[in-house]
């Protein structure tokens, strides 16, 4: 510290803090060396105060009114030097000089310290003591501070301090409470303790209520903890008194983040500029009068509120000085307690402290840009999709809508709806989810609208899940959508005017959906671009969250149950027909366009989704030409609008067929009238309602060749490429599914083989009560054998695949048998075999491996493999179901693996006898729902098959789009060939 002028040994400081009535912190008032300028603490040589109260303690009488007198007295610059130190305790004394006034003689002048003269050693008395002496003797004859003569005002002095916040678990503090009875109006108060940059602890006046506050809208560095857990529970110490106790009041609560802290022995460093950021706000409140007024409270109960001080003849904001400064940052949970105008004030500093790189935004560099400004790429459009209340799919009206980019998805900038969910992965739509959806939908669907984009975005998948196309990220357009020339109701209409300068050309979506509570507005970190109209948001907001609008308010979203037959079975779809056979016409919402003549559709009276398709009308398979521009042109005319249909029937894949109308008109026309789709004439038109309307349609396009019809030539039918060309030498066994594996492989037996009927007549007249005799007869692994099948209580013949290790001991002794003309394997006792009887044919098994063809359908380990099974199980397994099984292929290597039958494996193509001609078959209805994917071609070489693969690729391409099974995160990669499963064991006679 400088020498000064008064001499030898004085130096001038500037007082921080006043611990006592006798005692001083004085600051240096520059120093050589950067950081934290020197510091002393000073106790006044020879004088003693009365002792404020410790923790749980009381004041000694006139403590309070002693330390406040030295506090208002020294509190800026003054001289001062010491006049000895006591090595023993590490304390230094001294004389302290106001001007020209020695501030020790001014405080036992007015009584409020007493003259320590007893027990010195040589040399540890004031210079002043004579002169100290003799104003102490007058001071009490006067009956001045602490000599006052007037009864009970010694006991009137001390303090009655109502219960600390900082009390612990015990404290009967409210914080609730006092924040109640206080919001919003100043308090005075004085600053006691300043234990971090944003945190001060005071005393408020007059009550004398010793509280925490935490700095509302900001947060300083932290200043970190100490080696033991101990330092947790014990907040930094202020400087002691004259008697070597500590001045520090009681100590803060421990927040459940502490607690934990407290049990880590490691010590925590404080944070970059910590101690710069506390020195700065002690010298500017340590032991002042300030004005607190209190803004909230957090989880923990701590008080949130504003601090201010005088610095001359103005106000100052704490906040806001430490922000402008770069020592503490803006935090918006805290801030939203505060008045907008404050907010402001802060965000604007912080932002300034950034660009200037101000301390704590010393080494700040704004984040690598994972953004793209798209401001100029503002288009109209129709809304054709609302994904979610906070996504929206526009056809840009400058783009033709067969253009793979005349639909741009936009999500609306700045907010955040509730979660639609996903169905396939058991994902539940959240509170308001639906709701804000349909408000959506409503509104939109079909109109007109202007997009401004402002922003795009990389968004890393926050489930580990690798995106179709191996990226790991996807980006996300952001802008505001404005609806034109709209005529909302009173409740839809804005209350907000937009923002000078603005390009709003009608009503902002955001806000609409914001202040009807469907959504909230994102707090968006330091530098990331927001909606143009973000204030207007914010205040959209407010006006919802004051009303309790949505989800702002206490009540529970309604409840609807949709049942789902588009991921249900074929059977539970065929048991809903006669409810939708109930009326003629029943209203529905398109919510999905699978291809261009098939739909996902909601019947919001019957509580249900089904997959639906227009009766004898079929448009090209997707990958077809012309099949993406029948999707566009049903998206565009259909898609999420409300529509009636009529259903005929189910098909065996728990499609609906029938006739859908919108706006009065059938949509099968558009699609005929285009050129896009055609009739199926062999379906039969009698029962199709306006039949002779589809076929003029038809014939129209027909004759201006459009689309589809491009090549047609009078009298010459062109096929569309939805019907396999089947080769005339082909294979076609009639048989019946008798057993399934799993993986897409399974067992059939041929109808009408005479080798069954006899085989079963021979077995039906054998007599096999006795048991064999353990010894007598040991059957060995390939041992053609006779089993007894306990749940058709019959015979059959079977192979033993595994038998128990070593001799048979026991009736009960275990064996593995496969059923060789039925295929499925199960583990019997010993007592249920018998040595095959002379009588039965010995012929080869009569049960035929089969897989399906041109499919790859997982195992039964893989994912999706048992559902793959069970779905497979339900198609073929109902007793007596006939199917035409189309050989595509033979796999001569197949032979006998672990009892999986004899002979060779077929690749068929498996269509049930009785099938209508628009029914698909097994093969495709499994890659319909996702159980499956199309094998490689390259295995298939011949034209026919080229052709047959085409036309499943459209069910694959459907299935992913609609991310069923497999794909429901998206595309797969496409592995090598697995080898066939082992068969499930304990299988059932089928």
């Amino acid at each position: 510290m400088a020498s000064a002028a008064a001499g030898p040994g004085w130096f001038r400081g500037r007082v921080k803090a006043v611990p006592s009535g006798d005692c001083l912190v004085i600051v240096a008032l520059s120093s050589s060396k950067p950081g934290r300028l020197p510091e002393k603490t000073l106790t006044l040589s020879s004088l003693m105060a009365p002792r404020l109260a410790r923790r749980g303690g009381v004041d000694e009488p006139f403590a309070w009114e002693s330390r406040e007198f030295l506090r208002k007295l020294c509190i800026g610059k003054v001289i001062f030097k010491v006049d000895y130190t006591v090595t023993h305790i590490g304390r230094e004394f001294g004389s302290v000089m106001l001007g020209d006034k020695n501030v020790a003689l001014l405080i036992v002048s007015q009584g409020w310290a007493k003259v320590r003269e007893q027990g010195q050693q040589k040399g540890e008395v004031s210079p002043y003591l004579a002169e100290l002496l003799q104003l102490e003797e007058q001071a009490k004859q006067e009956g001045l501070g602490r000599w006052s003569k007037v009864p009970g005002a010694a006991e009137a002095s001390i303090r009655n301090l109502p219960p600390s916040a900082l009390g612990g678990d015990d404290s009967k503090f409210n914080a609730m409470a006092l924040l109640d009875a206080k919001k919003g109006a100043p308090i005075e108060a004085v600053v006691e303790q300043v234990r971090d940059g944003s945190t001060l602890r005071v005393y408020l006046l007059p009550e004398f209520q010793f509280v925490q506050v935490f700095v509302a809208g900001i947060q300083a560095p932290q200043m970190g903890r100490r080696a033991t857990s101990e330092s947790v529970v014990e907040a930094e110490l202020t400087v002691d008194d004259t008697n070597g106790d500590a001045a520090g009041e009681t100590r803060a609560p421990l927040t459940s983040a502490q607690r934990l802290a407290a049990s880590t022995p490691t010590e925590t460093s404080a944070d970059p500029f910590a101690h710069e950021a506390k020195f700065f706000t002690e010298m500017r409140v340590l032991n002042r009068d300030v004005r607190i007024v209190l803004e909230g409270v957090d989880k923990y109960k701590n008080l949130i509120g504003s601090v201010y001080y005088s610095d001359g003849d103005s106000a100052k904001d704490l906040a806001l000085e430490l922000v402008e400064n770069g020592y503490a940052k803006y935090v918006e949970w805290s801030a939203n307690m505060m008045e907008e105008e404050a907010k402001r004030k802060l965000k604007n500093a912080e932002l300034q402290a950034k660009k200037s790189r101000l301390r704590c935004w010393t080494n700040y560099v704004p984040p690598v840009t994972n953004s793209k400004a798209i401001h100029d790429q503002n288009f109209t459009g129709k809304v054709v999709e609302v994904v979610s209340g906070d996504c929206i799919i526009v056809a840009d009206d400058s783009i033709p809508y067969g253009s793979p980019l005349a639909e741009r998805r936009v999500n609306l900038s700045s907010i955040r709806c509730p979660k639609i969910g996903n169905p396939r992965r058991d994902e539940k739509p959240a509170a308001y989810a639906r709701e804000a959806k349909e408000f959506l939908r409503t509104r939109l669907i079909g109109k007109q609208v202007n997009v401004q984009m402002e922003y795009s975005r990389k968004i890393a998948p926050t489930d580990g899940s690798v995106p179709s196309g191996g990226a790991d990220s996807r980006v996300m357009d952001f802008g505001s959508v404005f609806l034109s020339n709209a005529k909302p109701g009173a409740e839809d209409a804005p209350s907000s005017v937009p923002p000078a300068g603005s390009q709003q050309t009608g009503v902002n979506v955001a806000e609409l959906i914001v202040a009807r509570g469907f959504g909230t507005v994102i707090r968006h970190r330091d530098f990331e671009e927001r909606s143009n109209y973000y204030d207007v948001l914010l205040a959209a907001e407010a006006r919802a969250t004051s009303a309790k609008k949505g989800i702002h308010s206490n009540k529970d979203s309604p409840v609807m149950h949709i049942t789902d037959l588009t991921a249900s079975s074929s059977k539970k779809a065929r048991d809903f027909l006669p409810f939708l056979h109930k009326s003629r016409k029943i209203p529905a919402v398109v919510e999905y366009v699978l291809s261009g003549h098939r739909f996902k559709l909601l019947i919001p009276k019957e509580t249900c989704s089904i997959a639906f398709s227009f009766s004898g009308v079929r448009c090209p398979g997707r990958g077809e030409p012309y099949s993406e521009e029948a999707i566009a042109l049903m998206r565009r005319k259909i898609m999420q609008r409300d529509v009636e249909i009529e259903v005929e029937t189910v098909d065996r894949t728990g499609t609906f067929l029938g006739s859908l109308w919108e706006s009065r008109t059938n949509v099968a026309l558009t699609l005929l009238e285009a050129g896009l789709a055609k009739l199926q004439t062999s379906f039969g038109g009698d029962r199709i309602p306006d039949f002779h309307l589809l076929e003029l349609a038809e014939q129209s396009a027909k004759k201006k060749k459009l689309k589809i019809w491009e090549n047609y030539v009078e009298g010459e039918e062109v096929s569309n490429g939805t019907t396999p060309v089947e080769n005339k030498q082909q294979e076609v066994l009639k048989v019946v599914v008798t057993e399934v594996l799993g993986g897409g492989k399974f067992y059939v037996q041929t109808v009408g083989d005479q080798k069954i009927a006899s085989i079963q007549q021979q077995l039906a007249s054998l007599n096999l009560k006795d048991a064999p005799v353990v010894g007598a007869f040991n059957p060995k692994k390939g041992d053609i054998v006779l089993c007894h099948f306990l749940a058709d209580n019959s015979w059959y013949r079977a192979m033993v695949v595994n038998t128990p290790r070593g001799p048979v001991e026991s009736p009960k002794d275990k064996f593995e048998v496969f059923y060789i003309d039925y295929g499925n394997q199960e583990e019997v006792a010993f007592s249920q075999l018998r040595p095959l009887d002379p009588s039965v044919s010995s012929a080869p098994g009569l049960a035929q491996l089969c897989s399906l063809a041109y499919i790859k359908v997982p195992n039964l380990e893989e994912d999706f493999g048992e559902e793959a099974a069970e779905y497979f199980s339900e198609l073929t397994l109902s007793s007596g179901k006939e199917f035409r099984a189309m050989v595509e292929d033979r796999d001569t290597s197949g032979g006998k693996a672990k009892g999986q039958g004899t002979g060779s494996v077929l690749a068929v193509t498996l269509v049930a006898v009785d099938a209508e001609i628009n029914v698909i078959s097994v093969n495709a209805a499994m890659l319909q729902q996702g159980l499956g994917r199309v094998e490689k071609r390259n295995r298939w070489d011949r034209k026919d098959r080229q052709l047959a693969l085409d036309n499943l690729e459209q069910f694959q391409t459907e299935a992913k789009t609609s991310r069923h099974g497999i794909w429901q995160y998206g595309d797969i990669q496409s592995d090598d060939e697995d080898s066939a499963p082992p068969p499930r064991k304990g299988g059932g006679r089928r």
